[in-house]
């Protein structure tokens, strides 16, 4: 009984067992998850980060040029969906915070612009993971990567508002560690017609510096202190996905090695920065933002 159990779930699965990513990589985790809403009439195109090595063992087709082409090739294959008049086919263009806020933003900038019928995602794992650890325009302040030894210098860039400023049907922010609310918001992408964006914080214990078994506790955090806040903007009107009393950002800071060079005064801003986002959020919840 327990080996037809697990031949049925590997049969059924979108996603075949085992991956080359790191332990507690949140690659994997994102695809499993994203695969049993999104289904077998799905298209991905991506390529990029190390957390998206998963996407070698998906079951639904899948192709990449490169990650400089990103939402270019998603716009190539849209193309060739509509002049087979297919519109039962749901086409992922996905890419990692490289590609998606450096290398390729322009890209899905004009996609955007186009309102090309797919749904963008973000595979966020804050540095460009896969060459080195090299800092990205979604590195977030105060982290160490190769290539800011000391400690990043500057802000993580807020692609959500900036793509949702484009006027496109639906943003959303979302996390592996809260799969439910991840699934609700892909299914929501699937029913709506257009450009929609959806930015996933994905765990990296090899970059961020955290014991793998810790990476959904980790993510957590990053949530539940209100670093990583969970929302979504549709037709212009925001909603928070998650509107708890916020933990200090000294529980997810502390959790990871890549924030060990931190003093108090940085923490301090952090927090502070933290805590203007957060009342800026609330502040908005359930109000047209983009007109």
């Amino acid at each position: 009984m327990i080996n037809e159990t697990f031949d049925k779930h590997y049969e059924e699965s979108r996603i075949q067992g085992g991956s080359t990513c790191c332990p507690g990589c949140g690659g994997p985790l994102f695809w499993k998850i994203a695969l049993q809403v999104l289904g077998p009439k799905t298209i991905v195109y991506g390529d990029g980060p190390c957390a998206m090595c998963a996407l070698r063992y998906i079951k639904v087709p899948h192709m990449a040029i490169h990650f400089s082409f990103i939402a270019d090739g998603a716009t190539g294959i849209n193309a060739a969906l509509r002049a087979k008049g297919r519109n039962d086919v749901t086409l992922i263009s996905s890419a990692g915070d490289g590609a998606s806020a450096d290398i390729s933003f322009g890209k899905i900038s004009a996609a955007a612009e186009r309102n090309e019928n797919m749904i963008q995602i973000c595979i966020d794992n804050e540095a460009y993971m896969n060459t080195g650890i090299q800092k990205s325009g979604l590195t977030p302040y105060g982290a160490w990567t190769t290539t800011t030894p000391t400690g990043k210098e500057s802000n993580k860039k807020d692609i959500p508002m900036i793509l949702a400023a484009h006027k496109i049907p639906y943003v959303a922010t979302a996390s592996v560690a809260y799969p439910q609310d991840l699934k609700r918001k892909l299914e929501k992408a699937m029913s709506i017609e257009g450009f929609k964006y959806i930015h996933t914080i994905i765990p990296c214990p090899t970059g961020w510096r955290f014991d793998p078994a810790k990476a959904v506790e980790v993510t957590r955090l990053g949530v539940d202190t209100w670093v990583s806040p969970m929302y979504e903007i549709e037709e212009g009107v925001l909603t928070m996905s998650r509107k708890a009393e916020a933990k200090p950002v000294t529980e997810y800071l502390k959790a990871q090695g890549r924030f060990r060079n931190l003093d108090e005064e940085q923490i301090k801003f952090i927090q502070d920065e933290v805590d203007a986002k957060r009342s800026e959020l609330l502040s908005l919840d359930g109000k047209k933002i983009i007109h």
